[in-house]
Order: structure tokens, then sequence, then C-alpha cells
């Protein structure tokens, strides 16, 4: 598949060829499902937690005795339907991580790069520099290049210039090209990359059909 190479005026400075077996791969939807049901279920912390009647204050003695008083039994005030009593069914911490081979994660990756690309979503660049972070210079260069969709700015390394100056923007996102996501590339609409990225998610993805 042969794409445009622009510079940041978003002028045509020549052509490149992108790798078919990594843009133009089988587009499998419930390997991507799967890989960012994945990914989401590993960030959670699952650190919630609530006190079960074991183990909230209080207690100790029946409230009252058993008969007599005309009102319904007790027998603590730890109790689940005791304003102060411990919870019934309570949140503990678990993990919620899920396991999934690195292959199948490289596939996915795979299939969302093609998606990306077949539908000219795919934006390359022969250089990503800036003089000084500006915020600003951003936003007109993004302007150029995606309009007003939302962009994921990959860097083949790190790059303060650039990435200072999109990290106040709520549309664009830069991203370590060897720390590329399944959750950020379906995030965003358009995926931004200069040549020297590109060299990098071939290296990242495997040679020739990928690990």
């Amino acid at each position: 598949m042969k794409v445009d190479v622009l510079d940041i005026q978003g002028k045509k400075v020549g052509t490149t060829e992108l790798p078919a077996w990594i843009f133009e791969a089988p587009i499998k939807q419930d390997l991507m499902h799967q890989a960012l049901v994945r990914q989401l279920a590993n960030a959670r912390l699952g650190t919630h937690k609530t006190k079960t009647r074991s183990e909230v204050s209080g207690g100790g003695r029946k409230p009252w005795r058993q008969k007599g008083t005309g009102r319904a039994r007790h027998g603590s005030r730890r109790s689940p339907i005791w304003v102060g009593g411990g919870r019934a069914h309570a949140p503990r911490p678990r993990k919620y991580t899920q396991d999934m081979p690195r292959k199948m994660r490289r596939a996915a990756l795979r299939s969302a790069l093609s998606v990306k690309a077949a539908q000219n979503e795919v934006i390359v660049l022969d250089e990503l520099a800036i003089e000084r972070p500006k915020t600003k210079d951003m936003v007109t260069l993004l302007e150029r290049l995606v309009g007003e969709s939302s962009a994921l700015i990959l860097l083949a390394e790190a790059n303060e210039a650039v990435e200072k100056s999109v990290s106040n923007l709520q549309e664009a996102k830069t991203l370590r090209a060897n720390y590329l996501n399944i959750r950020d590339l379906l995030g965003y609409d358009r995926l931004i990359m200069p040549l020297s990225a590109l060299d990098i998610i071939q290296s990242y993805l495997g040679d020739g059909g990928g690990s």
C-alpha cells in the first residue's frame, strides 16, 4: 500500500510503501475487542472494599431482649439492615487482570492498523520536529493535517518539544511507537507518524508477520 509522505506544512514530499503484513492484515474484530477488553481490565486497580458486619465497630451485645418489647428481634447493631452496620455481599479487593498471548496481541494491533489504513486515517510525515514547545503552533499543525479530527501522534523517541506542545490538547496525544496499544489506536480518529516511527512499528510487531 503506497501512501503520500507529507511535511509538517501538509505538503506532499514523496511516497512510501506501508508494509502489507502490518497495514493490510486480516481484520479480526473479535480479536481487537478481546485485546481492548483485556487492556481496560488490566488498568483497573481492584482496590475497592467496604466493611462487612464482622469488621465494623459496635455491637457485641444484643440491642434488646428477644421477646416482650413489641419490636422486631435483633442480635447485633452490626447487621447490614442497621445504619452504620456492615455491608452485605461487600466488594472486596481483587485482580481484574486478563492474560492474552503476545502473538494474539500483535495480531490485534495489525488488525487495528489495517482498519486505519483502509479508511485513509494514517498520515505519514517525513519528520516531526518543532523548534520549541508551543501549544498554539501544534494546534495549527494538527488543523493542517487532520482538520477537526482527533489524532494519535507516534514518536520514534523522546521529543520534549512535541510532547509538551500536545500535552494540553484534549483531542491529541503523543505516544512512543514501541508503546503502541489497541486502546489508543481505536480511541483516536487519525494516526500521525513520521517515517522513523514507522520503522519502530515494523520492529515492534515482528519481522514479516510478527510474533
